[in-house]
């Protein structure tokens, strides 16, 4: 049996005693997020906002398989937040629409959710009515003319059938059900309810293809009310697609299980919780960048050593040398020397113990 095939569907139960501490960590984990990032400055927090955005935005459409143009993406949210990047692209149609959903779900979390809404952001995923060489059925429920909808793994001729959704006929109907109660302000902690939705969406499976971007896209819907900011600091979506394997395997026992979701929503509040981790560690990274910048607003620095100051904050990959210098900023080795050894008396860079044919260096801490 399926679980929407008891009688008591969709009547979700969960030990709220074995949740309780998970909870209580992920929600302290949000709350840090949300302080450190209103102590960085505007445009600096817009920098970490674009960031988690296109992270999201990747990272939701690789779990399906598909790989949008990092670029393009980058460059259609800049343009929508009103920032100014190195690279501005014309992006794609689907990219778009991926964009537009994502940023939709976040920015206007706080609106209520309808049939129309969900049939807008289902139309904007599949612009031109096709899911690669099929056609679909866009902005509207699905029919189940070619057969029942199912999620299939496998060669052809020796498929496996990991789950079979809810006939057509009652999707309407099951719709409505879920509109309703996610609308609804209950008492249910809006973690615990987009651990919920989530799974209760990717059950219906309402539309032709694109529900698992979508179930993500309402899960950050929830996440942003959790927070009660429209701004995003962390992507569920980047962690899940790390955990890609694990996550469809609990979402395939809890869809086979009974209506006690416990387990998934367990995994779910594990995966939130690496996921916060991941963002704290990067935004600390930002705070330091940020920091330093305020602590040096009096010193003077030519454009080659702001550019390379900021990769080195950002990741430098490998050592830092003269010669890597000198590539990068496009400039003389004699150049580069000179301007390390300026960054060097100025307290910014020293040069790293390690011993080796080049001399490397690295920033103070």
């Amino acid at each position: 049996m399926y679980i929407y095939q008891y009688k008591e569907w969709p009547n979700f139960n969960w030990d709220e005693s074995l949740l309780l501490q998970k909870l209580g960590e992920v929600r302290n984990l949000q709350g840090k997020i949300i302080g450190k990032m209103e102590s960085l400055g505007f445009e600096m927090r817009n920098k970490a906002l674009l960031d988690n955005l296109s992270l999201d935005v990747i990272k939701s459409t690789e779990i399906e398989g598909e790989f949008l143009n990092p670029a393009q993406v980058r460059s259609s949210i800049a343009r929508r937040l009103g920032i100014n990047t190195e690279i501005s692209l014309k992006p794609d149609r689907d990219v778009e629409g991926m964009v537009d959903m994502m940023m939709d779900a976040a920015h206007n979390c706080f609106n209520p959710l309808s049939i129309d809404r969900l049939f807008d952001w289902h139309a904007a995923l599949f612009p031109t009515g096709r899911s690669g060489m099929r056609k679909i059925i866009t902005g509207n429920w699905r029919d189940d003319s070619t057969g029942p909808m199912q999620v299939v793994s496998g060669a052809v001729g020796n498929e496996k059938v990991h789950f079979q959704a809810p006939g057509a006929a009652i999707v309407s109907f099951e719709m409505e059900r879920f509109i309703d109660w996610f609308n609804n302000e209950d008492k249910t902690d809006l973690v615990i309810k987009a651990a919920a939705a989530h799974i209760w969406f990717v059950t219906i499976h309402p539309f032709d293809d694109g529900n698992g971007r979508i179930a993500r896209a309402l899960t950050d819907m929830l996440l942003a009310r959790s927070d009660k900011s429209t701004q995003r600091f962390y992507s569920m979506s980047a962690q899940i697609r790390i955990e890609r394997k694990s996550y469809y395997g609990i979402l395939e026992m809890a869809q086979k299980g009974n209506l006690n979701i416990t387990d998934w929503i367990i995994w779910f509040l594990d995966c939130l919780m690496n996921a916060l981790i991941s963002t704290e560690s990067i935004l600390s990274g930002v705070l330091k960048k940020s920091e330093f910048w305020q602590m040096h607003s009096s010193s003077v620095f030519n454009e080659r050593q702001r550019m390379m100051i900021n990769k080195l904050f950002d990741g430098f990959e490998g050592n830092l040398t003269t010669s890597k210098w000198a590539k990068i900023t496009k400039c003389s080795p004699d150049t580069a020397l000179r301007d390390i050894q300026d960054l060097i008396s100025k307290g910014v860079l020293r040069k790293k113990d390690a011993g080796g044919r080049s001399t490397n260096y690295e920033l103070i801490d």
